[in-house]
């Protein structure tokens, strides 16, 4: 008997995401057999190894109402926040409030009930009632022994730390917020787990207050988190010094390991910002750009106006003056500052108490520019050109072989966005925002100008998510984590 329609598409559909699934975990027989080369490292817990910390990129925590116990961000099942209600928008969505300050940034994020809950290890969902994992951060929490994760599941390459290991942590958080905010987070976990680990080496080797220094490797916004730590520490942006870098974080910090970093921004940020979020899968929500529009850490990973990121009418020769200035964003009714239909709708859902269109509309509009001067203030932060101390080491490994947006244009009369070049990368961030090559859209010369100081660069073929499961990755992120000499 013949099928019917809906059973044959189904059955194609489920075939089509089987196989789609099964091509995220690859098997080669030219890989490096890890466990031979790096198990007996691995299996070495002294002090003079360092502890490492694995810090996520946007989207690479869990997320969880505090309230409800709904999940807002990592798994699409009958309970979570379906960014299509109101409901689910307003958990979602950050306060519209005044008092992003970093001073203020505590009180403004217990203005929400939603918390991050763990590196996310895998995303969850539903089709057609067949729950779906797809493998996210597994790889490199697997590879690392973070948290004492382990999933031969997966097909992942899992050495055996032993029974002592205790000295890799993942570092969660709200990719939402403000990314020296969550700096100041970061500071308070170094903290937390270097009295955990002294008390360690107390209880095993005898030593009291034994000096810890940690490793981090940190993908994408967790690695823009980790140079702004390592720059500054905790400081709020608004009392840096000019021009200033006092290496604050980098007495905690000997090596950071920096996959996919934007560290000249992303033009993704921008689409997301002007044009919402769509992930791309079918089976997944659409994230309205209001929504996006209130986490302040995505205006911040905006491309870098001298870079020329973004052009009038796809015309090379004229690049917009100021991507952060707010008048721009209100005049190109971008993001917050539209005024069509669904955007009115979506802020009613986030403002249900103010009653006026105009109100709420001045209230996304004011937001809107709280953040771009914020972005601007981090930006300028980053882009110091700083020698860092003796002792501390910065590796980039990126991705250069796909295609990856790269010039922008924007109608002048309509405020249409539109993607105009692409050059080599991950498809989320350019090989030269990685490196932060400050050739671009300047004189070009043959050798790379950048304002960080790398150690080593490694370039690999990937897609911006699944660096980390890379299996060249995992074997050079161990060499230097575990073998590679210090200085």
């Amino acid at each position: 008997m013949m099928p019917n329609a809906f059973t044959r598409v189904f059955y194609f559909t489920f075939l089509g995401l089987t196989v789609f699934l099964s091509a995220c975990v690859t098997t080669s027989n030219d890989r490096a057999d890890l466990k031979t080369i790096y198990e007996k490292s691995a299996q070495y817990h002294k002090p003079d190894r360092n502890p490492v910390i694995v810090i996520p990129g946007i989207l690479g925590s869990r997320l969880v109402d505090d309230a409800t116990g709904t999940t807002v961000w990592g798994a699409f099942r009958r309970d979570y926040a379906n960014p299509g209600t109101a409901e689910g928008a307003r958990l979602i969505a950050l306060p519209l409030t005044e008092g992003m300050q970093h001073r203020d940034s505590h009180d403004h994020y217990r203005k929400t009930t939603v918390h991050s809950d763990g590196v996310l290890q895998d995303l969850k969902l539903d089709f057609a009632g067949i729950p779906i994992s797809i493998q996210a951060y597994a790889g490199i929490l697997s590879t690392l022994g973070a948290g004492g994760y382990v999933d031969d599941t997966l097909g992942l390459t899992t050495l055996d730390y032993g029974k002592d290991h205790f000295t890799c942590f993942q570092f969660d958080y709200d990719w939402r917020q403000d990314i020296p905010s969550n700096a100041a987070r970061l500071e308070t976990f170094i903290e937390e787990k270097r009295e955990y680990i002294q008390d360690r080496y107390e209880a095993l080797y005898g030593l009291e207050n034994a000096e810890v220094k940690f490793d981090i490797v940190a993908h994408s916004m967790g690695a823009m988190l980790s140079r702004y730590y390592t720059r500054y520490g905790a400081a709020d942006l608004e009392t840096l010094q000019a021009g200033v870098v006092p290496w604050t974080g980098a007495e905690d910090v000997e090596r950071l390991i920096l996959v996919a970093p934007p560290n000249a921004g992303s033009l993704e940020a921008l689409q997301q910002l002007v044009n919402g979020f769509n992930t791309g899968r079918p089976l997944l929500p659409f994230y309205h750009e209001v929504l996006i529009g209130s986490f302040p850490s995505v205006y911040q990973l905006l491309p870098r106006a001298r870079h020329s990121r973004l052009v009038w009418n796809g015309d090379m020769s004229k690049p917009v003056a100021d991507i952060l200035d707010p008048k721009f964003w209100q005049e190109m009714k971008w993001g917050l500052s539209g005024e069509d239909e669904r955007t009115d709708e979506v802020l009613a859902e986030l403002l249900p108490d103010i009653e006026t269109v105009e109100e709420r509309r001045k209230i996304a509009r004011d937001y809107q520019a709280q953040a771009l001067d914020r972005a601007r203030l981090f930006q300028d932060a980053m882009d110091i050109k700083a020698r860092p101390p003796d002792g501390f080491e910065m590796f980039l490994v990126a991705g250069d072989t796909l295609k990856t947006a790269s010039v922008a244009s924007v109608d002048e009369v309509t405020g249409a966005y539109s993607t105009l070049d692409y050059s080599p990368g991950d498809t989320t961030v350019t090989r030269t925002s990685a490196l932060f090559d400050e050739r671009v859209g300047q004189e070009w010369g043959p050798r790379l100008v950048s304002p960080i100081d790398w150690s080593a660069t490694m370039f690999i073929s990937g897609k911006h998510r699944s660096l980390t499961s890379n299996h060249i990755f995992e074997d050079n992120v161990l060499y230097w984590l575990l073998e590679d000499p210090r200085e």
